[in-house]
């Protein structure tokens, strides 16, 4: 035993130890698959600071995004480091901060943001500077989440196939840089997948929140129409577009929905969902979930003789139905939805794009660059492969609501059709007592950059949920070919986002199928 002068010695020096450890100079931390828990602990435990964090994500951005031919970033956040800055002085005060403190975030480029150019994929609107933030992106800066950059998107988000503007180029995928992320959120999609943030911002009209994320490995949130606000976000088509999260792991974006959904006057919409969110969406991650679930098999959506499904993308799909009952779900197989064809074949929509941007071109008030969406038509302000579908809205009225139109064309509350969809998906998964329908997100690989049109195969998500305003999400289920990202798509009754994070986090814990692109490594000082 030691003496008590030993002792004494020993404590003198283990206080001296652990005085020298927690005076050792933060550093930077390894970002690859950075959690928001990762980095909130790692500045919790001044194991590092705000500004290395952020710096890190930039310098990610600078070292890998064009020199590989990526392409994801449009414009790096030149106040990001001050506002970083600012968190590091709150922590050091012992100040109180928002639920996303220093989580450095991606933003699409259709979202409204103050201090950075948003042109919705389009050169007609280069430099254009909204007088505020887009709802959702306000909410994100009150949490204290940091925008790092906005990301490319498909022009006007036309096209679910490829990521080209005509603003700032071409995005490819960041697992195969030979191939396409989907649109037209594959700027968002590729650049979490390759760590320039932590979470990102999409928006999804048929695909494009859970189609690049599919392709991306990552999780994707369509949430029900109403819950959430498309305030400030440059629409495509006002009665279907929803915004939402992309995250490399459900929990992150649970808590990003946490931060995100909810009412908001500026958007009538919400009026459908006042009230509808739950307290805490982060309460829904448990990884037990699938235990004595019941899941319904769309094999509509699966069907292995179809000429767009792909033999590895569906044997994926039959893993994930196995790994789920594992688990513990059972698997109703398959649910059968009334009438389902003739709702795949009904129009249930209309071309509204044209009155839509008119609405959101006032709103930039007498800085907008244009003021009807057709001048860019008439300047040749586009990209080729969009030129047919921009035509298509020349003969659109330009302030005309378009349930005033002749015919009508009513929104989605009012709509005939789309309500009468919804009734049956929803009749049939009370039929079967199901908690939620399960499909691919594709049944086909990501196409080749260079064959986007030709390859487009397999699009499942703009089957369902956007005509019937019912919740879905993606998460990863595995790669076909070694390494491009399949997805399992999960939909769910109205307002049942809280049950779909259930099962998405279960899935994905029990699997653990996402690991991050090979070409992006951790950068060395």
């Amino acid at each position: 035993m030691l003496g008590s002068r030993a002792m004494k010695i020993a404590a003198v020096l283990a206080l001296v130890w652990f005085a020298g450890c927690q005076a050792s100079a933060p550093e930077k931390i390894p970002v690859v698959e950075a959690t928001i828990a990762d980095i909130q602990d790692a500045l919790r435990s001044s194991r590092t600071t705000c500004r290395l964090v952020v710096q890190a994500h930039i310098d990610r951005i600078e070292a890998y995004d064009r020199q590989s031919g990526l392409g994801a970033i449009t414009v790096v956040n030149p106040g990001a480091l001050e506002r970083a800055d600012a968190i590091d002085e709150a922590l050091a005060r012992g100040e109180e901060l928002g639920p996303l403190f220093c989580v450095p975030i991606l933003v699409k480029d259709n979202f409204d943001t103050h201090d950075l150019p948003t042109t919705g994929g389009s050169v007609a609107l280069m430099g254009s500077l909204p007088p505020d933030d887009a709802f959702m992106v306000r909410k994100l800066r009150e949490a204290d989440a940091i925008v790092v950059a906005k990301t490319n998107m498909a022009e006007w988000a036309f096209s679910p196939r490829r990521t080209e503007s005509s603003s700032y180029g071409i995005t490819a995928n960041a697992y195969a840089l030979d191939r396409v992320p989907a649109g037209s959120s594959g700027g968002t999609a590729s650049g979490v997948a390759a760590s320039f943030g932590v979470f990102g911002l999409g928006s999804d009209t048929g695909n494009s929140i859970r189609g690049p994320s599919s392709h991306l490995a990552l999780f994707g949130i369509r949430s029900t129409i109403g819950l959430t606000s498309r305030d400030g976000v440059i629409p495509l088509a006002f009665d279907r577009d929803i915004a939402g999260p992309m995250a490399r792991t459900v929990e992150d974006g649970a808590r990003a929905f946490d931060v995100v959904a909810g009412y908001d006057p500026a958007d009538p919409y919400t009026e459908l969902g006042r009230d509808r969110r739950e307290p805490d969406y982060t309460l829904f991650l448990r990884a037990d979930a699938l235990e004595g679930a019941r899941l319904g098999v769309l094999r509509a959506l699966v069907n292995p003789e179809d000429a767009d499904a792909d033999a590895e993308v569906i044997a994926l799909f039959e893993q994930a139905l196995e790994d789920l009952r594992a688990a513990g779900a059972v698997i109703v197989d398959p649910i059968e939805i009334d009438n389902f064809e003739s709702h795949l074949d009904a129009e249930n929509g209309c071309s509204r794009f044209r009155y839509d941007m008119f609405v959101y071109l006032q709103s930039l008030g007498e800085n907008a660059p244009i003021r009807d969406v057709m001048e860019a038509y008439e300047n040749g302000d586009y990209s080729e492969y969009i030129e047919s579908r921009l035509a298509r809205h020349a003969d659109r009225p330009l302030d005309v609501p378009p349930p005033e139109w002749d015919p009508p064309c009513p929104d989605y509350a009012d709509h005939p059709g789309r309500q009468a969809y919804l009734a049956d998906v929803v009749a049939a998964m009370d039929r079967d007592e199901v908690d939620a329908i399960l499909y691919p997100s594709w049944t086909h690989p990501p196409a080749h950059l260079d064959k986007p049109s030709e390859e487009y195969k397999g699009d499942n998500s703009q089957l369902v949920a956007p005509a019937t305003g019912m919740p879905a999400v993606t998460v990863p289920m595995g790669y076909s070919y070694q390494n491009l990202p399949a997805g399992l798509q999960i939909l769910g009754r109205p307002y049942a986002e809280g049950r779909l994070i259930e099962l998405a986090y279960a899935y994905e814990q029990a699997t653990k199928h996402r690991r991050p692109p090979a070409g992006f490594p951790e950068l060395r000082d």
